[in-house]
């Protein structure tokens, strides 16, 4: 198909515009990556944009060189991961059975789950409960209140709901159960929401800080790497919070604020080209029938 000049300028200038919109997302992380690699004194004197000037590494040694760090960032890595996996499951054990007509009470479940995504107790009685359960100071408080999310829930139970009713009849004429019936045909016909729900929890669970700054004190060992970055980055000149977490060097405070958001921020970054293709699809899906 030969297009014409009215289409081609066209497509020239959506690339164009996709092209300025990547650069500006861009800006900030290039300033950061610029900041973290200059020489203090260029920080100092407000020279640095997106080029470093007088490269200089100490940051990235001094971050490195910390095990504490270290341990948080594999921890982080691992509590995402658990975190992931968990939610999927859980997403799924609450979307699948709300997609069968003839599940008693399901009206009632439906409102009673969604109530639960407008109203809430409060920050003090959450407190409170989970100080009763004893999870304070424990993993667990990072990982079963997050566990599910009700929005996720309603996109991949609209994904479920977009499935024809026919295979499902045609599965069962084969004698096939309701575990089954989800393990071969949902799930498979699911991918691209399983994996837009993944990036979901993943991306919330890794940027995730307030949980462990409310609910863990005095266990460092459960402090995730972006709680370790909130430390350093909580005084504006960075010193008091980055001598917290033992950081403090003469000189490196700005280019360890840096260099610490840049660790916190690559690795969740790396995950986006993997899942990006699923994105638009996996959200989008449920559209056709709700």
């Amino acid at each position: 198909m030969i297009k014409s000049k009215s289409t081609k300028l066209g497509d020239i200038i959506v690339v164009v515009i996709c092209l300025i919109l990547i650069f500006i997302c861009l800006l900030p992380m290039l300033n950061v990556l610029a900041r973290s690699l200059s020489d203090t004194k260029y920080l100092i004197r407000n020279e640095v944009m997106l080029i470093p000037k007088g490269l200089n590494i100490e940051a990235y040694k001094t971050v490195l060189g910390r095990s504490e760090y270290i341990h948080s960032l594999w921890f982080t890595a691992l509590l995402t991961v658990g975190c992931t996996v968990l939610s999927l499951l859980m997403t799924i054990l609450c979307a699948y059975p709300l997609t069968y007509d003839n599940l008693k009470g399901r009206k009632f479940l439906n409102i009673f789950i969604l109530f639960t995504m407008y109203f809430s107790a409060g920050m003090i009685p959450h407190y409170v409960m989970l100080k009763q359960l004893g999870m304070l100071e424990t993993v667990w408080v990072l990982v079963i209140p997050s566990c599910l999310s009700v929005y996720n829930m309603i996109i991949l139970r609209s994904s479920f709901y977009a499935i024809p009713d026919s295979l499902r009849e045609a599965a069962e004429i084969d004698g096939a159960g309701p575990v089954r019936i989800l393990v071969q045909i949902y799930l498979p016909l699911s991918k691209p929401t399983l994996a837009t729900l993944c990036l979901f929890y993943a991306v919330g669970r890794w940027n995730g800080f307030s949980d462990a700054l409310l609910y863990i004190k005095t266990n460092r060992d459960l402090y995730p790497i972006q709680l370790y970055l909130y430390n350093i980055l909580q005084n504006s000149g960075g010193g008091e919070g980055a001598a917290q977490e033992g950081f403090a060097m003469p000189g490196l405070s700005e280019t360890l604020k840096m260099a610490s958001v840049m660790f916190a921020t690559v690795p969740i970054l790396l995950v986006y080209p993997w899942l990006q293709r699923y994105f638009v699809s996996g959200v989008t899906i449920g559209a056709v029938k709700g």
